[in-house]
């Protein structure tokens, strides 16, 4: 209520009268607004002041010097003084809006001295409201005038002296001209801001004047977090090489501030891995480094701990053994133990037989060992990483492995092989008993079991690191036996056990099967893959050499043929996302076949591209795809692809990539308009959104099988992992609508078992810690599969079904699991909600709404984030995301 009592008003209406007070005041100002409008007739104080300014202005035209300097000081006084709204101009300011053309001769006439610095100041100022458009004089006149402290004059000011001095700044870049006086303004801005919470345009005017590296002398400690945030979101939408810069600034500023874990992810954005190394030997605390190794472990980083980073040998080790992932399965199983989904289950329970009519259920006749090879995936899918089921695990009765062969044998020759492998699969990243329970099958006499055996082998052992490197030796000797199958058993099995490992001995052991002439080309397109995958990103020019020599060396059918197009794939991951260090490869792809040229071209850009969000290269492709011709060209599928692999950066540009993908749909060739639902799984990754859901239910029903089996698979991908019962739902309809189609029923079979794969907590997204950093070996297996799929007749549906299993690399649990300081699974209670983007807004906006409660561990779909709801802990790491250390919070009282 009012301070002052209210004399008419008794106890307890004191409330009512002042409110009714309140309401009759407001109109009396509001026809004072209206005359301020019409010049006329103003307020008795405002012709007072207009008189006043008039006055002053007369008297600095006057010869005296001190009268000139007791006008300006008095005009200057009445400008600071004056506060305005944010619709209108201050008075003062727009009463001399008449006088600047004679201010602005006057100052020309006066001779130089303090009084003349002080016009220029007002002058300065008044071009604020007066100056003509691109004739920068408030700058001109700043720059005469006295340099006195420039947040005095107001913000508005300040604000648009900074929007002068860039057009400035390009003006004289251009001709060379020195800068120095600019940039001491510049310095006086950017400290202004910093001081008033406007980071985001401080660095703004930074970028412009290409001087970011005067931020770092400005942050502080309650600023810097929100100038990081600023700088590495922006980033996105920068050309390179300014990106680059802008992190290197965020992490430098990090480091300053001892935000570690913070500078850990940007380091890992910017693949630094000098940077990695200091920010473990700049913090001391093994805690808070156990936090830096699981950051690591989850992008899938191979990191080898020295004595600088960790002197101690025995934490070291410790220390070694999260960066390895050793202890996923476990974190995985408590997660699982907890939402109480530990039951196994079978290919019916997903198929849901009895919610359909009569026809669809009478389809069991339809070709048996393709059913069962379908339920072999599912089965795999949907048990991945729980260690049972019901169909390969199931315990043996007195006849020993009875029980578990039998369902192998019920696959017919090349389907053993992903029967056997998915005994891999759902023994996820348990490697103990996974090389346990494998181990009989390589005893058997059936070529394909073994294969299968040695692909599980490697499935297990996916984004898990181990000292003794068990699937290196199981493997190596396999390599190079007589019968392909088990070569590629072998080879796609070191290609996901040591994905992104760099391993020397494997490159040594499968370089030289490219260059055997001998082998057949779907061995050598599994090796390239591989190799691909172990070198991710790593623009090896020595492995570049070998595929391009294989590519060179096969005669003409063959590079026709789908399989002679995986071989650029591998050369692609090898520079994934590393930009122009594609440029030389690329330029040799150009003296390839023209049957592969094209086709070559396309996917090393995509790949060197991707996760990078540059709009030119989507344009290229968009280019690419608005030809025609006459006959099917292979090469239009990457491209499409390659839009994809480069938008889905970030938000904005996914949006758009859906868009144009729309109109490639409706003007697209047939080779496009298959490719196109595959770009769209990739885009929305684990993250079924509606409109691409509806878009592909369309095209699941479309008149070109080719194009309804991608959208099919496409289903399942957005769908990964969510449970999403309106996409189950759509996959139900269609198996019905198919029963007779062996092969669309295929596909929608092993879409359902995406989408409930590991019963609903693994993702496929490639990107991790709130969507800002990307897993290249995550990326590398989805972009695999996706290449194989443009070609799903020869491929998927033919005997190499067990590409499927590239999945593997890409699934992580989608959890929030907290350990304590003994790194043992603590509940506590956290909110989730979905994400808001509170980048550069002022104050402290909540970072997540439509939240709920729920004790750790915990699920996070697409775009979801999670925040501590007990002040009792302190987490590690500012973003909750697989495994978060908490320490207790030595502040923390107990309300009781």
């Amino acid at each position: 209520m009012s301070k002052t009592p209210d004399p008419n008003s008794t106890g307890a209406s004191g409330s009512k009268s002042n409110r009714e007070e309140a309401t009759i005041k407001v109109p009396s100002k509001d026809p004072k607004k209206k005359d301020d409008k019409k010049d006329e007739d103003l307020s008795e104080e405002d012709l007072v002041l207009k008189q006043q300014l008039e006055l002053y202005v007369e008297r600095v035209q006057d010869a005296d010097a001190g009268l000139q300097k007791v006008a300006l000081e008095s005009m200057r006084q009445e400008i600071r003084t004056a506060t305005s709204s944010m619709t209108s101009v201050p008075k003062p300011l727009k009463f001399l809006r008449p006088h600047y053309g004679t201010l602005k001769g006057n100052y020309e006439k006066m001779p130089d001295s303090d009084v003349k610095k002080l016009l220029a100041d007002i002058l300065s100022v008044l071009a604020l409201t007066m100056s003509a458009e691109g004739e920068r004089e408030s700058l001109k006149y700043r720059l005469l005038g006295s340099q006195g402290d420039i947040g005095s004059w107001g913000h508005e000011y300040v604000r648009n002296l900074a929007g002068e001095i860039s057009q400035e700044y390009g003006k004289r870049q251009s001709e060379e001209a020195p800068i120095d006086d600019l940039m001491e303004l510049v310095q006086q801005i950017v400290a202004f801001h910093m001081k008033h919470n406007a980071e985001p345009e401080a660095v703004d005017l930074l970028m412009e004047v290409e001087d970011l590296d005067l931020l770092v002398e400005h942050v502080d400690s309650t600023n810097y977090k929100r100038t990081c945030s600023y700088l590495t979101s922006s980033a996105k939408y920068l050309p390179g090489p300014d990106d680059m810069l802008v992190l290197d600034i965020a992490y430098t500023i990090y480091m300053k501030f001892e935000e570690y874990p913070s500078a850990l992810v940007t380091a890992l954005y910017l693949d630094n891995t000098q940077y990695v190394k200091q920010v473990f030997t700049s913090c001391d605390d093994l805690l808070r480094k156990k936090q830096f190794c699981y950051i690591l472990a989850r992008h899938g980083q191979t990191f080898e701990l020295d004595t600088e980073m960790c002197a101690e040998d025995e934490e070291r080790e410790r220390l070694q053994e999260i960066i390895n992932n050793t202890k996923l399965s476990e974190g995985y199983l408590t997660l699982a133990r907890d939402i109480e989904v530990m039951e196994a289950k079978t290919p019916e329970d997903i198929y849901k037989p009895h919610l359909l009519d009569g026809r669809a259920s009478a389809g069991a006749s339809v070709d048996s060992a393709r059913q069962n090879l379908a339920s072999t995936f599912v089965n795999a899918f949907v048990n991945a990483g729980f260690g049972q089921d019901k169909l390969m695990t199931v315990p043996s009765e007195a006849s020993s492995g009875a029980a578990s062969t039998s369902w192998l044998f019920k696959n017919k020759e090349h389907g053993k092989a992903s029967a056997a492998a998915s005994l891999g699969m759902i023994l996820l990243w348990d490697v103990d008993s996974g090389l346990a329970q494998l181990d009989k099958y390589f005893h058997s006499a059936d070529t394909h079991v073994i294969a299968g055996a040695l692909l599980g082998v490697g499935i297990v052992n996916c984004g898990i690191k181990n000292e003794c490197d068990p699937a290196l030796a199981l493997l190596a000797e396999y390599i190079d036996k007589e019968d392909p199958s088990i070569r590629i058993g072998a080879i796609m099995g070191l290609g996901l056990a040591y994905a992104g490992s760099q391993n020397e001995q494997i490159r040594d052991k499968l370089t030289p099967i490219l260059g055997d002439s001998k082998a057949s080309l779907d061995v050598l397109a599994f090796t390239a893959i591989s190799l691909g995958l172990v070198y991710v990103g790593s623009c090896n020019e020595e492995i570049a050499q070998a595929i391009i020599f294989a590519l060179m060396e096969r005669i003409e059918s063959e590079l026709g043929e789908p399989f002679a197009r995986l071989l650029p794939l591998g050369l692609g991951l090898l520079y994934l996302g590393k930009q122009e260090s594609v440029e030389a490869t690329a330029e040799v792809s150009k003296t390839f076949n023209e049957k592969i040229r094209k086709h070559c071209d396309m996917t090393l850009l995509s790949c060197a591209y991707a996760g990078t969000g540059n709009v030119l290269k989507v344009q290229h492709f968009l280019g690419q795809c608005a030809q025609h011709f006459e006959k099917g060209e292979t090469f239009q599928g990457p491209a499409v692809l390659g839009i994809a692999m480069v938008a889905m950066a970030e938000e904005l540009g996914l949006e758009m990539a859906i868009r144009s993908l729309e109109h490639l749909l409706q003007y697209g060739e047939q080779n496009i308009r298959r490719a196109v639902p595959l770009a769209l799984a990739l885009l929305c990754i684990s993250n079924p959104k509606v409109n691409v859901m509806d878009t592909l239910s369309r095209l699941s029903h479309d008149s070109d099988s080719e194009v309804a089996m991608a959208a099919i698979v496409s289903l399942g991908l957005i769908g990964a992992g969510t449970n999403n019962a309106r996409i189950a739902g759509m996959l139900r309809n269609l198996s019905s609508y198919y029963y007779k189609e062996a092969n669309l029923l295929f596909c929608v079979r092993i879409a359902q078992g995406l989408v409930h794969l590991g019963k609903g907590l693994l993702t496929l997204s490639p990107y991790h810690s709130e969507h800002f950093l990307l897993s290249p070996t995550a990326l590398a297996g989805l972009v695999t599969l996706l290449y194989a799929c443009l070609d799903m007749k020869a491929i998927v549906l033919g005997k190499y079904h067990y590409i499927l299993y590239f999945l593997t690399l890409a699934m992580q649990p989608r959890m929030l699991l907290t350990v304590d300081e003994n790194l043992k699974p603590l509940s506590v209670p956290v909110r989730v909600g979905q994400a808001v983007d509170v980048v550069g807004q002022a104050g402290r906006p909540k970072t997540i709404t439509g939240f709920q409660t729920h004790s750790t561990p915990v699920l996070l779909a697409a775009g979801d984030r999670a925040e501590l709801a007990t002040e009792k802990y302190t987490p590690l790491s500012p973003i909750l995301e697989g495994f978060v250390i908490l320490k207790e919070n030595p502040d923390y009282r107990d309300d009781q």
